[in-house]
């Protein structure tokens, strides 16, 4: 089963690539003086005082800053301008999807990568012009968080990083490996490495403004709704859209 992806997780998995681990953790340990006791309920987010609070944090930055940029970048820039910077991006994450690929020893999903890559490079201006597609070359997005997943590490605690959004404590281990495979962090100009990072953002959440319309409108308690898309979302991912049966939660209340 599909879940819909996050908008405002997408949007902060782009932030991780603009920014380092300090200004992340700065930001954790501000924003752990704001949590509050909440009642423990799912045994998936342990964390879940601490959660809630970085969540509420993340989604205030989204409605004053992220979302109104968003908004203005999609009605002055035409749509076919628009498409060109998403597939811009999606050709540069390819070849990290690539690698990734090749770690979990899938050998079509790693020649489609590579191929988009090369294809799309060369005969698509630089990756402006989705060629490989049209070729029928599939995407098939990995990053290093599903890697260790298809390697058999355990996704471990649901938690909410300042400013990058949901996560578990295995995707959060891997991000650092995320930081280095970054083309567009590793650019060593910084004004252009700058200036991508926030234009990747800024398209990515123009991507998903009617997407948030929808979650703002359907979701009674919007972080259980983002926490529970994202773990199933994400477990889907590991075992290919068909994920064994998890086992019951245990009843807190239940006498033992």
């Amino acid at each position: 089963m599909n879940v819909m992806k996050s908008p405002v997780r997408a949007v902060q998995q782009k932030l991780w690539h603009g920014m380092g681990a300090r200004g992340v953790l700065l930001g954790m340990v501000a924003l752990l003086q704001a949590c509050s006791t909440v009642p423990y309920k799912d045994p998936r987010d342990p964390m879940e005082s601490w959660n809630r609070s970085v969540f509420k944090f993340n989604d205030a930055v989204d409605a004053a800053v992220v979302k109104p940029v968003a908004i203005a970048y999609r009605d002055v820039l035409p749509h076919w301008m628009r498409t060109g910077v998403g597939n811009f991006f999606n050709n540069l994450e390819d070849l990290w999807s690539g690698v990734n690929n090749a770690l979990q020893l899938r050998a079509l999903d790693t020649a489609d990568s590579f191929g988009r890559f090369v294809v799309n490079t060369t005969m698509g201006f630089g990756g402006l012009l989705d060629v490989a597609s049209e070729m029928n070359m599939e995407r098939h997005p990995a990053n290093f968080g599903l890697t260790l997943g298809r390697w058999g590490v355990g996704s471990g605690p649901f938690v909410v990083i300042p400013f990058l959004g949901s996560s578990t404590l295995r995707d959060t281990a891997a991000l650092s490996v995320e930081f280095k495979g970054s083309l567009v962090r590793n650019i060593s100009d910084d004004s252009t490495r700058n200036a991508l990072t926030i234009l990747n953002l800024v398209d990515t959440r123009a991507s998903f403004l009617k997407a948030g319309e929808v979650v703002e409108e359907a979701a009674l308690d919007k972080y259980s709704f983002t926490r529970d898309a994202y773990l199933q979302r994400r477990r889907n991912q590991v075992f290919d859209g068909n994920p064994p049966d998890e086992e019951p939660a245990p009843d807190p209340s239940a006498p033992d």
